[in-house]
Parts: C-alpha cells; structure tokens; sequence
C-alpha cells in the first residue's frame, strides 16, 4: 500500500495526510515508489486499530465490523513503525469509513496472495523499471558458475573449484545449483557422500583465509545412515578438505534457536511499540528491565561471541572448520555471514556485502518465506534470523566505523525491505523453490543481463484480480539489491560512509582488537597422534574427538575431556584468558575485527527499534529534528574520541578504532 502521507503541520510528526484515492488504487503505475518514510506494504501491517475519541479503540481485521466512524487510523508495523492517520486534519471526514474497511479488507487480501499487492505485482510487468545511474559494480547472484568461479579466483585458492553436481537439484532440493568442492573430489564421490548429512547438505567450502583454513558449513550427521568404508572416505576427505586438522562448530550449542528469535522478536516489537502509546520514556528502569527480559540483546551477543570464536581459530593455524546445524538453514547462515564480514574486509564493502548475504542466504537456502512470513500464513516457523544477523552488524559498525563502507541507514532501508514482498529475492525458500514455482505457479522464467542479472517472473494472477494469463506475461520481480528502483541518488548517498577507509586489510593491518577475546590454544590443539584430529567446538570450548563419524547417536561424542577453554564467565568476557595473549599467533593477512560483546557495549539499535517512540522519531534517512540531532550528536562524539585518541599517539597503536 503506497500512500501520500506528508505530515501536517498541527500534527505529532506520526500524524500524516491519507489519499483515499491511493489506498483504493489497484491499478498502481509505481509499485515501487516505497521510499517514503510514511508508506507502508500490506504484508508489513501487524495490526490495524480504529480511534474514536467517545469509545474505545477497535483492532480491525477483513470481516471486522465498526460500528463508529474513526476520528484516527493507527498503523502498528511489523518494522517497528508506527503510523496515525487523523481524518479531521486530511479532509477525509466524510469518507474514514470507507476507507478503513477498505485497508482492513486489503490487508486481508493480501494474507491470501492477492489483491492490492497483487496488482502491484501484476502492474510491474507493463510498467517501465526505471532507476537512476548509478556507479556501483553490479552484485553476484550467484545464479550462474561465471559468479562462483569469479569469487573463488578472488578468494585466491586453487584447491577448490565449482562443482555442478546439484545443477538439476537431484541431490539437494535446498542447497543451491554449484558447490565449491575439494578440487580432486570427483562429482560421483559428493553423491556417495551427501546420504550421510540431513537434508543431504554436505560440508562445502563458503570461504577461504588468506593464512591457509577453510570455513565450510553442513547438516548434522543422518543418524540413520549406515556408511561403507568407501562413504567414510569421501566424508573424510570432504571434512579434512586437505588439513591435517578440523574443527567442527556445534552452531546450535551456543546460539538461540529459531523459535528463541521469534519469542525475543516478538517482545522487542511490542515493548518497543509501547512507547508509542505510553509517557514511558526508553530511559525508564521499568522498561530498560522489561527490555533485558526480552533477551533479544543476549541474542546478539551470544551471536557476535561465536563469531569472534570461529573467527580466531580460523586466523590462528591452518586447519578446515566447519559450522554443523541440524538443517543447515538458519543460525549457519548467520555465523558464516558475520564471521566473514569480522574476518574479510570485502565484506565490508557494499558489492562484497551483498554478494555475501546472496551466497551465504539467498542461494545457501535460508528459508526466507518461512521465516519471514510475509504473508502471515504460518506463524509457527516465523523467525527473523535474518534481522538478528542485521542487527550484529549495525553492532560492529557503531565499534568499528571506518571498517565498514556502508552506513546504517543502508542496514535499516535493508531491514525495512525484508517485509516488502516486491523482491524476487526475499519471496522463496531456495533455488529450487524459485524454479518449481516459475514452472507451475508462474508461467515462465527467464534471465537477461540487465545491469546485472534480474529474475524475470510471469505472474499468475487469479481470474477475480480481473488479468488473464496473457495480461499477466512479462511481469517483472526486480532483484533486493536494485536500490536505484526506489531511491534516488541523494538518498543512496546516505548508504555510503563517507569515513571508510580504503585499502583497510592490507597485508600490513593488525587485528583490530576491540574485544581482548583472543584464546591460547597453540600448543592444546597438537594432534595427538601426529596425522589428523578432529576437534568439537561446543558451550565455547574445544574437546578432541576420539571418532569422526558418530552414526550410532547422530551427534559428536562429548565424553572426552575438555581441551581448551574459550571464554570466561559473564563478568570476564572481554578480558584477556590466562597465560600469554594469543595476538601474536594471528597471522598478519586480513584485517581481523573483534568486537566487545559484554553488556553494556551491545546497545539497542534505537533508530531501527523505537521509530514508533514519539521520543525518538529517527527515520530511515534522518529527516525528521530528532533524527538530525542524533547524527550530529554521534559525529560529536567520534570526532571528540578521535581528537583524544591522537593526542595520545597514533590511533592504532593499541589495536583499537576510534569510535
């Protein structure tokens, strides 16, 4: 639902005008017209309430009956806006019942798949996608074997190559068409291999560290599975991936499960939208305790403690270690990800950035349909572990701000178009998905190199939107990462940091230590028997495994004695361990990035979070006072820590960024 909403002058700055013509409009020449701070999609609308100053409030829903006429329309947002429409004040008085039963029942239509945001759709193939220049490199899909292999010769490793034994998706349904695979390991030997992992997800490579590991993610071992001695060897070989060494990482050990995300999401949206209808401040101790409760923010620390975990050993030695979750769809994706962006300083980038949420969610098979629930079909596998992943890093960028070239308002125009159901990335579980439903659902699929390549999808509409088959040809479903569609060049600007530093990472940068989270564990992790040993990651601690393949249980054997121990208790989470630091064992390549992740330096994304506050008012490009203020008042204080930082010598003489 686009709507022409400035804000009127008399009124709180939620308060804004309503065109009942555009909230009744199904034939929308500009569907994508969603940059405005006060337009909202369907699917993005949690819950919709009715206002009359004699009775009390209504929550609306498609066969809800209003018995008033609304002075005012309340928008309660999935994105944590929250949007009034004041009827007195738009000159809408005679027509505010219609035009709330038409948004209740349009909100209901599109729960079913169609109607307004249907039509949209259906309007995107007749009308032209037009987008300003733009000098950004295009990002990898990678829909394609050119995207794979291009970002493997970056990654600089000649002992991986791009495998297309899953290109027909007779292997896995989920995992994308091209694997990078062990280059001597034949297509034939992944088959033999992939019947011994869930959902037949075997370990692949997702990146390289210039010092010599491999990061590679899977399934948990198919605990039915009975392996010949041949299956044991590819495994092997595929786990080892050529290291005398493996780590494997118990993902789910440590992290809080989907249905964990879900409920702390769940609190943070209604605590945070509690300010909007409330003289309760974000300040208040009530609500500060209220928040801690809701445990989103020990989420995020427990997710940025993991990451600096794996991203250590990956910098330490030369070894292969891989991420290991039941299904391998949802806190992999989170882990790989962040420790990528904590280790590689192109993912830092915008180009690298989006090509890695592409590779590491969109094609890796993230079920972003299931978990993003757009169209609030099926609450129980609802789970924003994408948003929890963007919080991480909107966490790093406020402790490492020149590390990044992106900004926060990049991250919160991402986080707001997760629930905009117009991109044909964030619309399907995997690959495979996306291609079943082109065949039956849609009429056809094609691909043409068009600023990079677009998925172009044929809609079919159903006979009640009033559009045949044919009508509905050529409608297009432009990619996540064309933001030139919806935003012009003074607010794309606003997604680059004008303070990043290029070049950062260079084969003369030292870690940037933050945190002191740097474990010795040289001389723990010898193999003890001189050829090769697996190690168990698990509750942040490594532990030597006496068998690879623990088929009998279906999970790693935990009686061995504990090797290693890689973090403290709550109080000692950022101090050094005992003994000597492990720095100097880091090799120098990269720009490694170790975030502080006890209490109070994990803070609450307050611009993302508490919009819907009249207290706080920051919206996605800071147009509002507020918003202004806060920027000028976080640049105040970077510049002062800078200026202080200098005065004392050279800003990395400790390791640390001015931030």
């Amino acid at each position: 639902m686009g709507a022409d909403m400035s804000p009127a002058p008399s009124t709180a700055p939620t308060s804004a005008w309503f065109s009942y013509q555009t909230a009744l409009q199904t034939r929308c020449s500009c569907p994508l017209a969603m940059s405005s701070e006060n337009d909202v999609a369907l699917s993005c609308i949690r819950r919709l309430v009715a206002v009359n100053s004699f009775t009390k409030a209504k929550v609306l829903t498609g066969a809800s009956t209003l018995k008033f006429i609304p002075e005012e329309l309340v928008l309660y947002c999935r994105d944590f806006r929250v949007l009034r429409f004041h009827f007195h004040e738009s000159g809408l008085e005679p027509l505010a019942f219609r035009v709330t039963k038409a948004i209740a029942q349009a909100q209901e239509s599109s729960r079913r798949g169609h109607g307004l945001e249907s039509a949209a759709l259906r309007n995107l193939g007749h009308s032209p996608l037009k987008k300003e220049e733009e000098e950004d490199p295009p990002t990898l899909l990678f829909e394609t074997p050119r995207d794979w292999e291009k970002e493997l010769r970056r990654l600089g490793v000649a002992s991986w190559r791009v495998s297309p034994v899953n290109e027909r998706f007779d292997m896995s349904t989920s995992l994308p068409k091209y694997l990078w695979v062990p280059s001597g390991f034949l297509d034939n030997e992944l088959k033999r291999a992939c019947v011994h992992f869930n959902g037949r997800r075997i370990p692949r490579l997702c990146w390289h560290h210039p010092g010599g590991s491999d990061l590679l993610r899977a399934a948990s071992f198919h605990a039915d599975s009975d392996p010949e001695k041949e299956d044991m060897r590819c495994v092997e070989t595929l786990m080892l991936a050529g290291h005398p060494q493996c780590v494997i990482v118990e993902t789910g050990a440590d992290l809080p499960s989907p249905a964990e995300i879900q409920q702390a999401h769940l609190k943070l949206w209604g605590l945070s939208l509690s300010l909007a209808d409330s003289f309760v401040g974000p300040t208040d101790e009530k609500w500060l305790s209220s928040l801690e409760g809701a445990r989103w923010l020990d989420y995020v620390r427990a997710c940025l403690r993991k990451a600096s975990e794996v991203a250590v050993l990956l910098a330490e030695k030369s070894r292969s270690l891989i991420l290991q979750e039941t299904d391998d769809r949802d806190l992999n994706c989170l882990l790989a990800s962040l420790v990528q962006v904590l280790s590689d300083p192109y993912a830092r980038t915008l180009a690298g950035f989006q090509g890695l949420v592409q590779r590491e969610w969109v094609t890796a098979g993230h079920a972003f349909q299931q978990r993003l629930n757009l169209w609030q079909k099926n609450e129980r596998d609802e789970s924003p572990v994408f948003l929890l992943f963007l919080d991480c890093i909107w966490q790093l960028l406020q402790q490492f701000p020149r590390s990044f070239e992106f900004t926060e308002a990049y991250l919160l125009a991402l986080h707001d178009s997760t629930y905009i159901p117009l991109w044909s990335t964030l619309r399907f579980n995997c690959q495979w998905e996306r291609g079943r439903n082109s065949q039956h659902r849609f009429l056809n699929q094609l691909y043409t190199p068009v600023n990079g390549w677009r998925e172009t999808l044929c809609l079919e509409i159903l006979p009640k939107d009033g559009c045949s088959a044919k009508e509905a040809a050529g409608a297009s479903l432009p990619s996540l990462w064309d933001w030139g569609l919806r935003y012009g060049l003074q607010q794309r600007a606003q997604f680059r940091n004008p303070g990043y530093q290029h070049g950062s990472g260079t084969s003369t940068s030292r870690p940037v230590q933050n945190g002191n989270f740097l474990p010795q564990t040289g001389n723990k992790m010898e193999n003890p028997r001189g050829n090769w040993a697996v190690f168990l990651l698990s509750k942040g601690s490594l532990s030597l495994q006496t068998q690879l393949f623990p088929w009998k249980n279906g999970s790693l054997s935990k009686k061995v004695s504990r090797w290693a121990q890689l973090s403290e208790g709550p109080g000692d989470q950022n101090k050094p361990l005992r003994g000597q630091s492990g720095l100097r064992h880091l090799p120098p390549e990269g720009l490694l990035l170790l975030p502080l992740h006890a209490g109070p330096f994990v803070r609450l994304w307050k611009r993302c979070y508490l919009r819907g506050s009249p207290e706080v008012q920051v919206g996605l490009f800071a147009s509002s006072i507020a918003g202004l203020t806060e920027e000028l008042h976080l640049l105040q204080e970077r510049l002062s820590s800078w200026q202080a930082r200098e005065a004392h010598g050279p800003a990395t003489e400790n390791g640390r960024e001015p931030h």
